[in-house]
């Protein structure tokens, strides 16, 4: 029958539309700082290793002429350690040891010669720089590498996130 429409239902219920939630999920990756976009996300934890990817981010930042964005990540700790237990589930441990971080931070001179933010995340380390990366759109994600037995037996920072990154990871030694 032509020209003839059939009228919709008044209890149909609509259909989630895909593209806004597509566009929620930009505009909530995107409200980030302008001023940090495309910037060098930096790993960062107190350690002698950070200290030196640090000092890197820093020259790399300023010649960029881009912010530094220095991403403490705090401790979470597998329960299965204690319980035994099958799937792993982790625990928040308190962690202040990012106000003494910031604190140190924004006490040191170096970093006056580039605008940088500090941000605390929980979790995965290689996931949390890699998903920082991409919020701020970061050019390069820096790394100081790891040493001793912990890296030995989880592997290291740095080469879990050279494998998974889609930015390029820079190890400093």
């Amino acid at each position: 029958m032509a020209g003839h429409e059939i009228p919709e239902p008044a209890d149909r219920k609509q259909v989630a539309d895909p593209m806004a939630d597509l566009e929620a999920a930009e505009q909530t990756r995107h409200s980030c700082d302008p001023a940090f976009r495309h910037g060098v996300v930096v790993g960062f934890d107190g350690s002698m290793s950070s200290e030196r990817a640090l000092a890197y981010a820093i020259g790399m930042a300023r010649r960029l002429g881009a912010g530094l964005i220095i991403v403490h990540v705090a401790n979470r700790l597998p329960t299965t350690v204690w319980a035994g237990c099958e799937p792993p589930v982790f625990v928040d441990v308190p962690d202040h040891r990012t106000e003494v971080l910031g604190l140190e931070l924004a006490c040191a001179d170096h970093l006056a010669e580039v605008p940088w933010v500090l941000v605390e995340r929980g979790g995965d380390i290689c996931h949390e720089l890699e998903e920082v990366g991409q919020e701020y759109e970061a050019d390069a994600i820096v790394v100081g590498s790891t040493h001793g037995l912990v890296g030995r037996i989880f592997g290291s920072v740095a080469g879990r996130l050279a494998r998974r990154a889609r930015r390029p990871v820079i190890v400093i030694p």
